[in-house]
């Protein structure tokens, strides 16, 4: 699987990323770099969760405040600011979901849809696709989550594991078990 370059970052750009988030704890006045830098992403993951344009704003708008406010209280462990912002960005979708009974949506591209598909070893037709989509509703949240970020977001276990507050071997566990849940429910 090809890493997507979005999400993971070099050494020398984690630690240029380090001096805004210190520079920021400083002065809230520059955090605007790193909003800018971090914005449309997580708007990408709200949007695509919930399909409602207006919330999806909302919601970000709410994230990147939460973040502002609690910039204290971050801690540089090895992965992108973006996994903090991603687990306030999941509180906050959580929150929006009980708040406004908002419904939950997975957007799905045909690129990563095959991909899965290959997973399975079968052949790439529009009827497996759709057979692949109707899987996927069937999902528990959790298992629907970590599919996402692993093969749609193409997010390391590492992240995923500092975006869901569980070990990076977690992870891959929690990944592998609802990926062979998926292929029961495709083999049907």
């Amino acid at each position: 699987m090809a890493v997507n370059p979005i999400y993971h970052q070099t050494k020398d750009r984690l630690m240029d990323e380090m001096s805004l988030i210190t520079s920021a704890k400083k002065d809230p006045e520059r955090f605007g770099p790193l909003y800018t830098k971090y914005h449309d992403q997580i708007f990408r993951y709200i949007y695509q969760r919930m399909d409602d344009q207006e919330l999806a704003f909302d919601v970000t708008s709410q994230v990147f405040i939460k973040a502002m406010n609690n910039l204290h209280k971050y801690e540089y462990r090895g992965v992108p600011f973006s996994s903090w912002l991603y687990r306030i960005a999941k509180s906050e979708l959580y929150q929006a979901f009980r708040d406004r009974k908002a419904r939950k949506t997975v957007n799905v591209e045909n690129m990563h849809i095959f991909e899965m598909i290959e997973e399975f070893e079968e052949d790439n037709s529009s009827e497996n696709k759709a057979k692949l989509i109707s899987c996927l509703s069937k999902l528990n949240e959790n298992d629907l989550q970590i599919l996402e970020m692993r093969y749609f977001e193409r997010r390391s276990y590492k992240e995923i594991g500092e975006i869901l507050e569980i070990t990076e071997n977690n992870a891959k566990v929690r990944s592998f078990r609802a990926l062979d849940k998926m292929k029961k429910l495709f083999v049907k």
